[in-house]
């Protein structure tokens, strides 16, 4: 791969990743943010949040899109240094996509419920399905993107030497605190959206921010090993 196609996919690839907090973090924090914090949404007392949740739904489709495309499209580079953490990655990544998949069809679902009036008739439906969008986001965008964009990526990067090996640690630390953190969650050990989750994503985000932005202000590094193969075969 010439420097000019590793150079561009690498600005591709950080500005998808820039895309993935512009489409999910508004989407969690201000356009679902009523439908999980008020149950008066649920049962129909409240304001209608059909707008507010389609609004939301719509960024985490192209959120589904950037994620998936963060593995693929830097694919055949990252093969070439790992094509098990590689291809891993990607289907971590899938992985992660299909739970948030799963949020979207939960909530949207609930909002027909609410249209219909059966939410107001039985306020036990819009109850589960908001909580099945919160199990997934924990899988999801929590457990499965620790293990994704933190341990295997972090792991790629780290390995190759295509990022500072310095950057590359922030991830190696904080993906497997996601991962856990998501755990206790999972199992009744820490309170979602606690202090404990709050302190172990902070690793993790500024991995994802800074891996990004690295990527769009300077590109893939020569990898040290690769630049040994070919010095060797040059002599």
């Amino acid at each position: 791969m010439d420097t000019a196609v590793t150079r561009r996919t690498a600005t591709i690839t950080g500005w998808l990743m820039i895309v993935t907090f512009v489409s999910s973090i508004p989407a969690f924090f201000f356009f679902y943010a009523p439908v999980r914090e008020h149950p008066a949404y649920i049962t129909g007392a409240g304001p209608d949040p059909t707008a507010s949740v389609a609004l939301g739904a719509l960024l985490e489709l192209i959120l589904i899109v950037a994620n998936v495309a963060t593995a693929v499209v830097p694919y055949a580079l990252f093969k070439r240094h790992s094509p098990t953490l590689a291809l891993s990655y990607v289907a971590a990544r899938l992985l992660e996509c299909i739970f948030i998949a799963v949020g979207i069809l939960s909530l949207l679902t609930f909002v027909l419920l609410r249209q219909e009036g059966a939410a107001t008739d039985n306020p036990a439906l819009g109850h589960l399905f908001v909580a099945l969008y919160d199990r997934a986001f924990l899988l999801g965008p929590g457990i499965f993107a620790g293990l994704a964009n933190g341990i295997i990526l972090g792991a790629l990067m780290y390995r190759s030497g295509l990022v500072p090996r310095g950057l590359a640690l922030l991830g190696l630390i904080g993906g497997p605190l996601v991962v856990l953190s998501g755990i206790a969650v999972m199992v009744g050990l820490a309170d979602r959206g606690g202090a404990l989750q709050g302190l172990a994503t902070i690793p993790e985000f500024l991995w994802e921010l800074s891996f990004g932005i690295y990527l769009i202000t300077k590109g893939f590094r020569e990898s040290p090993a690769r630049a040994g193969v070919v010095a060797k075969d040059g002599q």
